[in-house]
């Protein structure tokens, strides 16, 4: 079934590229829900917990309590390797990617995500043609979906598209819900005072909680930390570093592709069918539950390279 379109009506028609990705992952979320029911597993009580008729921060809080994530208290690292453990322990799907071969490239200006809400099996795709703080602000967005009940697809995923302006209420919604999780008010209201002097200290700030500028930036209007004028001079600053950052990300591919470098395939292969996908179909396989054609065909790679597919999947 064709998932619901949540992006604007002047949105033009998914690409070839969308629609793959939209199919490969409703193919992938379709047999694990057959291996589930055919297992006995239940229905995930937080999936439709709430609805619009709730308030985003009563949503955030509670995606916070069930995944067990103190967004003041992170684990060291990368904020975003925790949201999708902790989001992968209870049950969710999440997969990653920005492109299916060299021909079929996905945009992120298109889509930033989708949902598919099953009570039973959860997916979330996020697509990875982005920064890393907005790719988090998109799993969290999509996780928002999930709390609600709301498959579709996602575009304008931001933290500035928090007002009506002819976006869908959804969108609205699950916008509001990921900026109060990531940006809790508490966590906005205690910031030093320094921290909105200038954009180098919102970046580091920023950094810190695995968030963008932009989104500190209008959590900190928000919660009138900053004026509107001090708003508009510090994100006209965010602006141009993030076109530099840009820039950065284009010479960086262009040397990979003229030097034949780049990411470990089976890195990118565990991000795009998602871990806990592989390890379903991986521990499926390994106990004679399937065969290993269907393996195959579900991880996207020969059986002879599964280990090297584990060495990413298995902590």
């Amino acid at each position: 079934m064709p998932l619901q379109d949540f992006r604007r009506k002047t949105a033009g028609a998914l690409t070839t590229a969308a629609v793959f990705i939209i199919r490969e992952m409703q193919q992938r979320q379709a047999w694990v829900r057959d291996f589930y029911e055919e297992n006995g597993e239940s229905p995930l009580s937080f999936v439709g917990r709430f609805t619009m008729r709730h308030s985003p921060v009563t949503v955030a809080k509670d995606i916070l309590r069930e995944l067990e994530i103190d967004p003041a208290h992170y684990q060291p690292g990368n904020p975003m390797k925790e949201w999708i453990s902790k989001a992968e322990a209870k049950g969710i799907f999440i997969s990653r990617a920005s492109f299916i071969n060299s021909h079929l490239l996905l945009n992120r200006e298109e889509f930033q995500g989708f949902t598919i809400a099953d009570p039973l099996v959860p997916f979330v795709f996020i697509n990875s043609d982005d920064w890393d703080s907005a790719q988090l602000f998109s799993l969290v967005h999509e996780l928002a979906h999930i709390w609600i009940n709301q498959s579709g697809i996602s575009s304008e995923v931001a933290p500035e598209n928090m007002q009506p302006d002819h976006q869908h209420p959804v969108e609205i919604f699950c916008n509001q819900v990921a900026a109060q999780a990531l940006l809790p008010a508490d966590i906005v209201t205690a910031l030093p005072e320094g921290t909105f002097d200038n954009i180098t200290e919102v970046y580091i700030k920023a950094r810190h909680y695995g968030v963008s500028s932009f989104a500190l930036l209008v959590r900190g209007l928000e919660l009138k930390r900053i004026s509107h004028s001090r708003y508009r001079e510090l994100r006209r600053n965010a602006d141009k570093a993030y076109q530099e950052y840009l820039h950065q990300q284009q010479e960086k591919k262009k040397r990979q592709k003229e030097q034949g470098g780049g990411p470990n395939p089976y890195r990118l292969l565990a991000n795009r069918v998602g871990h806990l996908f592989a390890r379903s179909v991986l521990d499926a396989f390994h106990s004679g539950a399937i065969q290993p054609t269907q393996a195959s065909s579900l991880l996207n790679t020969h059986v002879n390279h599964f280990t090297k597919l584990e060495e990413f999947v298995f902590p």
